[in-house]
Parts: C-alpha cells; structure tokens; sequence
C-alpha cells in the first residue's frame, strides 16, 4: 500500500527525498491509541497549566514585580515549546502523520533548540534575580526596573534564536543520502547531522561551541550564584530570615534541575546507550522536552504562596 511504499523510499540509502520518517515507540504500534492518552494528558497539562501561571500573572496587580516577569518569560518558553512539539508527537500516536518535510523539520528543529536556550537563559536570570533579592534587598527596585527586565528579554530572546540561525540555515543545503529515518518523534539538529553525508564540521563545532557558551556556561553561572546566596544566607542570624530565604529559591532549584537531569540524561543515553532499545531514546527524547514544560508550573504553584492564593481564589470563582 502507499504507506508501505513511502516508508521503504524513505529508508532506501539512495533516497533523494525531501521527506524524513519520524519514530515513535517502535513495536507498540498495536498501543498507540492508549499511549495517545498519557501523552495528551500530558501536553494538555502543559498547555492549560503554563496559560494559567500567565493569566494570574496578568491580572493580579500585586504580582507585576521582576521575579513574576521572568517566571512568566519561563512560562511562555514552556508554552512555545509545548506548541513546537505537539503537533509530532500526537501525530504520530493517533496515526495522522509519519512523515516531516525538511522545511518543516529545520523550522521544527530550530525552536526546540532556541527554546531549550531560551530556558537556560531565563534561569540564569531568575538566579540573577534570587541574588539581588537576598544579597542587596535594599536596591533590588532600583536595579530591576521596568525598562531593564524588557531589555532583559530582548537580549534573551536575541542570544536565544540569533546564534543557533548559522547551523540551522546550513541543514537546508546538505546532502541526505543515509536512510531518512529520526530518533525521535520531533527533529532535533544532531539527527539531521548523522543523516547528512555533506562536510557537517562546521555545524558540529559550532554546536559544540554554543552548547558550552550558553547551557553549560549558564549552568556555572547559575551555580556560582547560589554559591554567593548560600554565603550571604549562612551570615543570617535568625533562622526565620534563614528559612524564607530558602522557601524563595527552592522553587528555582527544582526549575533548574527539572530543566538540566533530562539534558544530562539524553546525552548520556545518545553517547554511551547506543545498545539500548530505541523505545528508550524516544522515550528520554520526549522527557527532554515535556519534563520542564510540564514541572514548572506545577512547582510554581505549589511553592510560591502568591501563586498558590490567587489560583484558589481563581478556582473558588469557577466553582461558584
């Protein structure tokens, strides 16, 4: 039949089509329709929970101050990527696509990229923002106005798309003669990169140079930041100042690790898990992107008290 007849094209090595067939859970086919549940319940969570942190955001004046501004820039990176990703993923579970032009899986590839930096990003700015905030409280309004978190953004947004646009534009013009079949139920820049038989050593260096400028360079400073709070913290005398210090930044922390342990994680699975059955490297691949999206506002909600209320409140309404 036709969809038999695409799927050998597009794995025959000597194929010139601009097509590239998309992996799903290889040998559960017979389960899709009941994987297709979890999945949808999941993006469903992502879409709904991440729309309702910007709806409280938005609406409740005492909320208008700079760390609600960034965990309202994390929350649209998180929408973004949701809505990057979704139309993949359950398509392939409720059987309504197999396949991805390259067009669209370059565009597909370059926001899931740019948002994963955009996220590091917004981290490193919400521990900029922690800091400020304990270690010099006294000119935490004067150093965050108004005109320099919408500065903060640009420049985030800017340092996010603009630097990956060179290795994305080159995916366009190579040559894909290997068997156009993904790891993942999405496109990602390294699988496009071992399907190429094009010279990809300026794509593979310059990936490699803004993975350690940008995630793990956040990662660092990130981590030299808490360093500082936990400094500043441990000279705090009383234990209630210590303790609300701490209720502050727990909810970052959870942020950042739900963000880094996948990152980690799938690396570690595409480098030393080469022998492990592909279901795990879709699985991890799927984790890598919906994990954040999905923990955030949930931790948002539960561990900062402002949110919390205002969402009971916004559900007591409902209710009534």
């Amino acid at each position: 039949n036709y969809l038999r007849s695409r799927r050998i094209a597009l794995v025959s090595p000597s194929t010139n089509s601009s097509f590239f067939l998309l992996t799903g859970f290889s040998g559960l086919e017979q389960q899709y329709p009941w994987i297709s549940v979890p999945f949808s319940t999941i993006y469903a969570i992502v879409l709904l929970g991440n729309c309702l942190v910007l709806y409280v955001i938005w609406t409740e004046p005492s909320l208008h101050q700079p760390m609600f501004y960034f965990l309202a820039m994390l929350a649209i990176t998180d929408l973004c990527m949701g809505l990057s990703t979704v139309n993949t993923v359950l398509g392939i579970l409720l059987g309504l696509i197999q396949e991805i032009s390259l067009d669209s899986c370059i565009t597909q590839a370059y926001f899931i990229h740019g948002l994963s930096f955009m996220e590091s990003s917004v981290l490193l700015t919400m521990a900029f923002d922690r800091y400020i905030a304990i270690c010099n409280p006294l000119r935490y309004s004067s150093i965050l106005t108004n005109s320099r978190i919408i500065k903060i953004g640009l420049t985030i947004s800017g340092r996010s798309f603009f630097f990956i646009t060179p290795p994305i534009i080159c995916l366009k013009y190579f040559h894909y003669c290997r068997p156009h079949i993904l790891s993942h139920s999405f496109c990602l820049h390294q699988d496009l990169l071992r399907l190429a038989c094009s010279d990809i050593r300026f794509n593979s260096y310059y990936a490699l140079m803004l993975v350690i400028c940008t995630l793990l360079l956040d990662a660092v400073l990130i981590l030299f930041s808490y360093v500082l709070i936990l400094k500043s913290v441990l000279a705090i005398a009383s234990p209630e100042e210590w303790h609300k210090s701490f209720q502050t930044c727990i909810s970052h922390v959870c942020a950042v690790l739900m963000f880094y342990i996948p990152i980690i994680s799938l690396t570690m699975v595409h480098r030393f898990g080469k022998h492990l059955s592909p279901v795990v490297h879709v699985l991890m691949g799927n984790i890598y992107i919906l994990f954040p999206p999905l923990m955030n506002p949930i931790i948002y909600s539960v561990k900062i008290q402002q949110i919390r209320s205002r969402m009971l409140r916004l559900f007591s309404l409902k209710i009534c």
